[in-house]
């Protein structure tokens, strides 16, 4: 058998590849022409696969995406074909989810309006005097109510998409003690401490109940503009919308048009349909708008989670076992 890669990846990650191939010829395809020459009897691929490459595959069974993220690597020839795709999932869910609750505790306490008010020596309190206890001096104990800061224990926590990514943020939600509830078009029995996990169709209901809307979808044919005025029009006024999926699962007008009318509290968005975000772009000036570019899956140890799964890929195909992370290529997920 004979394993191909294509762009060539270093000596290190090579000699531990050999090395989980076992009786399989391994092939560092140095530039496209020795792709080209050495995919013809190969059974096994990691790296950027073409059309071209494709189609001069005779023995082709398995490959392996370099990415978690499909919508860049599909294109018909290799829906079609035989082959079982495998791509990165679960590299990035703890990762993604520290970042999602990063955005929602800077909502809740309020902390995007105080790191700009830093900027300018203000001291002075969201929603009230700065400085305050809420229980004044004197004999007589007042009663104040702080409507300005969230106590994320007696939020709702709704998630878009139930997937790998999802499920660690739901796991989060439920260790902070926040009523958590999903839609997937995957049913199953709902994970421990998740109140509601609904299909999809139900989303109006999850939107209309949620403090917080995580929107942790994949790219794919169903979830291009999934979220468009009307979706932000079935949230609550107060809540606040995250998208850590991809940019193109949301319309980017519709959502500046919610936020500027004022139908959703705030939003904070890594993705975009357009990367970088244009400086023209009204939601940079947005203050209840929370922007990061694209960093949300960013850590140190990423790289040795993705070197782990593809060892683990082909030393399983090389002793014919299951693979890991195999992906509906329809779907592309």
């Amino acid at each position: 058998m004979k394993f191909v890669i294509h762009p060539p990846i270093d000596e290190e990650r090579l000699a531990k590849i050999v090395e989980a191939a076992g009786p399989m010829t391994v092939a560092n395809a140095a530039d496209d022409a020795a792709a080209l020459r050495e995919i013809v009897d190969a059974e096994a691929f990691f790296g950027k696969m073409t059309p071209g490459l494709l189609a001069a595959a005779t023995r082709l069974q398995w490959v392996q995406s370099l990415t978690a993220s499909l919508e860049h690597y599909m294109f018909p020839e290799l829906v079609e074909h035989p082959c079982r795709l495998t791509n990165m999932r679960g590299l990035y869910s703890d990762v993604i989810a520290c970042q999602v609750f990063g955005y929602m505790v800077c909502f809740a306490r309020n902390l995007h309006h105080y790191i700009r008010r830093q900027g300018e020596a203000r001291w002075e309190a969201v929603g009230g005097e700065a400085g305050r206890t809420g229980i004044a001096t004197g004999p007589v104990v007042q009663s104040v109510v702080d409507r300005a800061h969230t106590h994320l224990a007696d939020a709702a926590l709704g998630i878009v998409g139930l997937g790998e990514i999802g499920l660690e943020v739901a796991r989060y939600g439920v260790a902070f003690r926040m009523r958590v509830s999903a839609v997937d078009a995957v049913q199953k029995p709902p994970p421990e401490g998740i109140e509601a996990l609904w299909p999809i169709e139900r989303l109006p209901d999850l939107l209309a109940e949620s403090d917080f809307v995580v929107l942790a979808v994949p790219h794919t044919p169903e979830t291009v503009k999934m979220f468009r005025r009307g979706q932000f029009q079935q949230m609550k006024q107060t809540a606040y919308f995250i998208n850590i999926g991809r940019g193109a699962t949301v319309d980017l007008a519709d959502l500046t048009a919610a936020l500027e009318a004022g139908e959703i509290a705030g939003a904070a968005l890594d993705v975009f349909d357009i990367e970088p975000l244009p400086s023209s772009n009204p939601l940079w000036k947005m203050e209840n708008v929370i922007i990061t570019p694209h960093v949300a899956g960013s850590a140190p140890r990423i790289a040795e989670r993705h070197l782990e799964v593809l060892l683990e890929n082909v030393r399983r195909f090389s002793q014919g076992e299951e693979l890991k992370n195999v992906v509906n290529k329809a779907k592309w997920c």
